[in-house]
Formats: C-alpha cells, structure tokens, sequence
C-alpha cells in the first residue's frame, strides 16, 4: 500500500513522515519543486508544496501537480498535512484534494496532536491549554488567526459543508462512531471535523474511518495519518495473524497485557505454569491442551499465548523443585521450553495463518529459537527501546518476522505498540 501526503511546508512534512516511519512505513519526503521518480522503493511519499504562505491560487495548482504525481506513482492512500496551529490554505487545498480525487471522495479533519499540547474539544483547538486565538498566531503578520473554532475557521476556506463530531461521538468507539461520520456524509458533509484530547481517541477515530467503505483523506499534523494507516494496513493484513508468546511473569507484563486485551477486546489462551513446571505427564498434556485451544480460534488476528493469569499467586518454584526433585532452574526452563514449544507447533500449522511472531522475555525467545531451530534472527529494527525487529534465521520458520522485548521493558502500551508495528511487515 502506498501513502501520499501533501504538507505544505518542509519541517511538517518531516514530522508526519517520521510518524508514518515510526509505524514500519518506509518514508520519505520530497521537496517542492524536485522530479517525482516513477518507480520509488517507499511505502509513503510527503510532498511539501511550500504554500503556507502562497495565494489560494498557488496553492490549489501545486496540490493538484501533487496529487497528479500520487496517481502516477500508485498511492492508495491520501492525506493532507496540516500546520498544528491550523495555518495555511487548509480549506483550499483539501477542497482541491477532494476534487482531484472524485466526487465521492471526503475528509476528516484532526488537528489535535497531544504529544504537542494541540488538543480539539468543542470545536476548539487548545494550544498547551490555551485557545488557538490567545496565541502568538494570533497576531501572525500573514494569516493572522482570529477564532479557535475549527469547523468556522475550515468554511471560511472551503466550498464544501463542513460537519462537526464532538467528544461524545467519539468516546463512544469505533463501531459507533464510524455511523456517526457516515451519517455526516449522507448529509452533504464533505468534510467533518472531529474533537481529540488523547492519543487512544485519534486513533479510535482512525478504526472508524477504516470501517467506512470511502475514499477518506486524512487531514492532521501527524497522528491521525500515521493511525489511519495503520488501520487500513492491519485491515488489509486480516487473514495474517500473529502469535503473541509471553512468559515474564512481572507486574509490568501484567499492565501491558491487560492494556492489549483491551485495546483488541482479545481472548488469550492462558497455559498454566504449575502443569509446565514438571516433568510428569502433565507437560505433554498442557502443551496439547493449550496447542488444540489456540487452534481452535480462527477468528482473533492477534491470538495471546500466555502463562501470566491475572489474579493467579507467582508459581512457588521452590517448592515445586522439592515435589520434582529438579532444581528451580530446571523447572523454569521447563516453562519456557512448553511455551516454545506451543508457539511452534501454533505456527508450523498452515490453516492458521500466523505470519509473525511477538514474544517478552528473553528466556522465552531463546526457547523459541531452540525449539524451532533457529540460527538466530535477523535484525531490522528497533521498535522502542530493548524491542527489536526483525526475521529468524534457518529452522523451522526461516523468515518469519518477529518481534522481542524483555519482560520489564517499555510502558503498559509497549506489547500492543509492538504488535501494530509488526502488522505493518506483511
């Protein structure tokens, strides 16, 4: 899938092309003015037409050059660039893009970018708690900005209708809210504008726009079109699973699991530790037992092996080590090794589907790798600190992407941050 992006200033084109590239998606941005190669080896391409400050005219002619070199170059995906502090010629060149693009092609604009203190809420664009109006853009010698009111500011610019979604609409999910924005076409709308405070709520607004069944722009500073294309990634990516092995038994593995579960209302395969930690029969039986329960589900694209079962008491090794007559090393290995051992015979099953593998804990990699024979894994990239990317070498799964953290590593969103990268790979 490939993503084009009209920014119109450089510095903004970078930043959203950072984002895009923080998702897995190869970016890149070209300056105004500079040849648009035909064949180009990147998932996005931002455009920067260096028109922030041109005449309406300037504008509306080299969006419509760009979206011209998007067309030649095969993008599928659009969005529009859009300065954080809402200056530009935004409606003109969204009205371009749309007209470019087709008469049943739509916007949603987002302006909210909270890692950088721009939130949306009423209608309102809030800048570090302050509305857009009260700021230093205020008194911008070009485009001086005279309300914070988003949906206003966007009519005095564009030809088309402009709808407006708040909090509400959005807090109640994606289901909900993709009726919401569909209801807002129907009507006319062209573009709707919608409220954000938080991160989570651009991208349920992204899970909306992905359920509609249009030619969606996505019109932010960055967050939205990073989420959106994510999204209709993972969308297109439906029928390629992935397998989610964890073993870390810590408090922050718990966090970033029950974080995940939410986040894709998943039902994860629990395998109990007691019955891995011995050298009985009870082994061979959890393994199938579990083995038989992840197979059985065809319908979760993210299925959640794990050994943490929430308000279950740690496995007392030291005492389980006396009934085995084995030392507590030999028993954790003996976890580890089942849950390798799970992992493997889930992905050596075709009708399954899995196409890549996320596991925490460095033991349990490490008896991944043993139990499928790996040479080792080929390193591509860092998804977050002490979180790699990358394939295994040789064995039984020669290819097959993967991503490992440790079990303390990353805040609670880092296993599902993991997992939405990886399923930019397929």
């Amino acid at each position: 899938m490939r993503i084009g992006v009209i920014a119109d200033d450089l510095t903004g084109a970078n930043a959203t092309g950072v984002r895009l590239s923080k998702q897995g998606f190869k970016s890149a941005t070209m300056v105004q003015g500079a040849p648009f190669p035909e064949e180009i080896n990147y998932d996005a391409v931002i455009v920067d037409t260096d028109s922030r400050y041109q005449t309406k005219h300037v504008a509306r002619s080299r969006t419509i050059q760009a979206i011209d070199q998007f067309k030649r170059w095969g993008a599928k995906l659009f969005s529009k660039r859009i300065d954080s502090t809402y200056r530009g010629n935004i409606g003109t060149e969204i009205d371009t893009m749309l007209e470019q693009l087709g008469e049943e092609a739509v916007a949603v604009i987002v302006p909210s970018f909270p890692d950088s203190g721009r939130i949306v809420i009423g209608g309102y664009l809030i800048v570090d708690g302050v509305p857009l109006q009260q700021t230093d853009v205020a008194n911008d010698p070009v485009q001086p900005l005279t309300q914070s009111y988003i949906p206003a500011l966007t009519e005095i610019q564009s030809d088309n209708k402009v709808g407006f979604l708040g909090l509400q609409e959005v807090l109640k999910g994606a289901d909900e809210l993709s009726k919401s924005i569909d209801a807002s076409f129907s009507e006319g709308c062209r573009i709707v504008v919608c409220d954000a405070t938080t991160n989570d709520q651009i991208e349920v607004i992204a899970e909306a726009m992905c359920r509609l069944d249009r030619c969606i722009i996505s019109a932010d500073p960055g967050p939205l079109t990073a989420a959106y294309s994510k999204a209709v990634m993972r969308q297109q990516a439906k029928q390629e699973r992935i397998l989610v092995a964890v073993g870390s038994a810590t408090k922050l593995t718990g966090q970033q699991l029950s974080y995940l579960t939410g986040k894709l209302n998943a039902e994860p395969v629990y395998v109990d530790p007691d019955k891995l930690a011995s050298y009985t029969s009870s082994w061979d039986e959890e393994i199938q037992r579990a083995t038989e329960a992840v197979l059985a589900d065809k319908k979760q694209e993210v299925l959640i092996l794990t050994t943490h079962l929430p308000g279950h008491s740690l496995l007392n090794l030291e005492e389980k080590a006396k009934q085995e007559k084995a030392s507590e090393q030999a028993l954790a290995k003996r976890i580890t090794d089942g849950l390798a051992k799970i992992s493997r015979q889930v992905l050596e099953d075709e009708s399954a589907m899995f196409k890549g593998c996320f596991s925490s804990g460095g033991d349990v990699t490490a008896s991944l790798c043993s139990v499928s024979r790996a040479n080792g894994i080929e390193l591509l990239d860092e998804v977050l600190p002490l979180a790699a990317y990358g394939k295994m070498i040789g064995g039984y799964f020669d290819g097959l992407p993967i991503i490992t953290k440790g079990g303390m590593v990353g805040d609670k969103k880092a296993i599902y941050d993991s997992v939405k990268f990886l399923q930019t790979k397929f």
